[in-house]
């Protein structure tokens, strides 16, 4: 290719310009706010929220920034790993993984440093604009149409490929049918999700620790009634970034008392910061309304030079911290469709098959868990009572056994496909444990 535009410079389509450099002459990044490294008031207003990197978001991120991650530590980031994890379910702690790393960092930061090293590539750039619409003629996107910074005049670039990194709220659905193409088909699962985020500051205590994260299971019917969720993380500038969750009437607000007060009522480490250190800044809230997810690959008709990457595809219930890693394996979906010697003019059908396996692994582990919550109404799939059941009693054995921990996790940590929970051997080991043989 001569040239690949990606329209969004977010976590995403930083991504997506690094898998691109290896394929095109000139990979240009088109972002509406500056991505100059000292721009510091950039982003939606949930970027402030503590995400996680999960096991197979760390390893992916690490195949694309080889010593990235040895990077982000030297500037203050904390790698854990075996006991310095701590997964609780309904207050139980889980047997820890000594070979499943995460990071301890901000978005922020993690972002700052991938943003960092891909524009710093010789064939990578950025361009300050807006994009407006598609350039599409002879069955194929050819450019982009945008406006650079406060200038209301539209200008048009000429791609081979163009990447929708937009978030969310991308606007690729208008733009199709605006130009006489269908849109693809949008899912959602109303969540009602609220989360909060606070900052304190770490001193010598749980020195041992980088991650702990805390959830309600089957013990408490998914509700806050044993231990309230919610996972903190020892980030850059020896701070503790501590985020707390909650459905419906129970989303956490910005009052740093009552963030206080559910603190308390939190696993061991949380009650520990929020006896012994002192806040770092005001508590941050957001609200997430409802899971979305794009289905390309129902469409009959999609125009060649077009592919969608990031939350542009698919936005799941972030309490389950999927949303970074997700993004790392559809880059390297994006990475093994070019290689398998696709044509970026044409339709990328195949891409769209490889990331909706990504997608809907990820899709369904989180929305068979949110139609535990009594307010989510649907829709229920076929089964879901019989995988409900199963997912409870999984659960309450991989509290008892490493082994089926380790299973369990795998498929959080996005290392295996949720299938492999339904396995003989998985299942069988479960029932043993859980009768106490």
């Amino acid at each position: 290719m001569r040239r690949a535009v990606v329209l969004g410079g977010s976590f995403a389509g930083l991504l997506a310009a690094r898998v691109l450099r290896d394929f095109a002459d000139e990979v240009v990044v088109l972002e509406r706010d500056d991505l100059s490294e000292e721009s510091t008031g950039r982003g939606a207003p949930h970027r402030r929220q503590l995400h996680a990197l999960l096991a197979m978001g760390h390893v992916q991120l690490e195949r694309w920034f080889p010593g990235i991650v040895t990077e982000m530590v030297a500037g203050g980031a904390r790698l854990g790993r075996g006991a310095a994890v701590r997964f609780y379910v309904d207050g139980r702690l889980r047997p820890p993984l000594d070979d499943a790393e995460m990071l301890g960092a901000s978005r922020t930061f993690i972002e700052q440093t991938v943003r960092t090293r891909t524009m710093a590539l010789l064939n990578v750039r950025s361009v300050t604009g807006r994009a407006q619409s598609l350039l599409i003629r002879s069955g194929r996107v050819q450019g982009v149409r945008f406006a650079a910074g406060e200038d209301t005049a539209l200008q048009e670039m000429d791609a081979d490929l163009v990447v929708d990194a937009m978030g969310r709220s991308s606007r690729l659905s208008s733009w199709l049918t605006a130009a006489g193409w269908p849109a693809p088909s949008t899912h959602r699962m109303r969540v009602d999700l609220g989360y909060a985020t606070a900052t304190f500051r770490r001193g010598s205590e749980l020195a041992d620790l980088v991650i702990a994260h805390s959830a309600p299971g089957p013990a408490s019917n998914y509700q806050p009634s044993l231990c309230e969720p919610g996972a903190l993380a020892a980030v850059e500038g020896d701070r503790w970034a501590v985020v707390l969750a909650g459905y419906d009437n129970y989303r956490p607000s910005e009052d740093p008392d009552a963030f206080l007060s559910r603190m308390r009522r939190c696993v061991h480490p949380l009650r520990e910061v929020a006896d012994h250190c002192s806040p770092d800044g005001d508590v941050s809230a957001f609200h997430f309304r409802d899971s979305l997810r794009r289905s390309f690959t129902s469409m009959d008709r999609f125009p060649g030079g077009l592919v969608v990457l990031g939350d542009a595809i698919a936005s799941v219930n972030p309490i389950y911290g999927q949303g970074l890693t997700l993004a790392t394996l559809e880059a390297s979906a994006l990475a093994a469709h070019l290689q398998s010697g696709a044509m970026p003019h044409e339709p990328a059908w195949k891409y769209f098959r490889r990331v909706d396996a990504i997608v809907g692994a990820a899709w369904k582990l989180s929305t068979t868990a949110d139609l535990a919550q009594p307010h989510v109404t649907g829709p229920y799939p076929r089964g879901y009572a019989l995988t409900r059941w199963a997912g409870d009693r999984l659960t309450e054995a991989s509290l008892r056994c490493a082994e089926i921990n380790r299973a369990y996790m795998d498929v959080v940590h996005m290392k295996k496909h949720p299938r492999t929970l339904t396995r003989p051997r998985v299942l069988l080991r479960a029932a043993r444990v859980l009768l106490g043989k």
